[in-house]
């Protein structure tokens, strides 16, 4: 006598597939509704792909971390953070990078970043993006050192890092559909 094979572990594969990616595509579409990137992501805003490799905690008391900045020693109650990224403009034309960044802990506050000294070679500095280039500059002292990246820092009262996650939000140009600037947000590792 001959046995047919049930449907159902076809259909239940079937269905588990359509499920997983019904959760992968609701996952994209929350990403495009402003929900934050996690480090390490290279993610496109206005043409220009920003990925954090790093954030942490700025020790100037430490040899390298003095060679990131002249910065003076924090007040007290407040730290230094340093965030470490890259902008890339992989377009056929230039493009401006972004301008405007704060971290924003969850009770809504924020925090701009410090000015840094203007001959800094590692700060991260606005610019036009010529086609195929990055900021920091292939080659460059930033990209080749251990951090790989452009530095923004940021005083933040140490109050504030209880507030987790605090999110760095990268802001470039005008968004028509929320009528507000064109944003991209990055979960720290702080």
């Amino acid at each position: 006598m001959l046995r047919r094979r049930s449907a159902t572990p076809a259909l239940g594969c079937a269905i588990a597939l359509a499920l997983a990616l019904g959760a992968v595509a609701s996952g994209c579409a929350s990403e495009a509704a402003g929900e934050p990137r996690r480090e390490g992501l290279a993610i496109p805003l206005g043409g220009v792909t920003y990925n954090v490799y790093i954030t942490r905690q700025l020790n100037l008391d430490d040899p390298e971390d003095r060679g990131y900045s002249e910065l003076p020693e924090a007040p007290p109650g407040f730290t230094y953070y340093g965030v470490f990224l890259e902008a890339c403009n992989e377009s056929d034309e230039p493009l401006r990078t972004a301008s405007s960044f704060h971290i924003e802990d969850q009770q809504g506050d924020e925090f701009s970043p410090v000015a840094l000294e203007p001959d800094n070679p590692f700060a991260y500095r606005p610019t036009t993006l010529a086609p195929d280039t990055c900021i920091p500059e292939a080659g460059s002292l930033p990209a080749l050192g251990p951090t790989g990246g452009a530095l923004l820092v940021f005083e933040i009262p140490l109050d504030a890092t209880e507030n987790r996650p605090l999110e760095l939000a990268i802001s470039q140009g005008f968004d028509p559909e929320t009528a507000g600037p064109r944003q991209l947000l990055f979960e720290l590792d702080i």
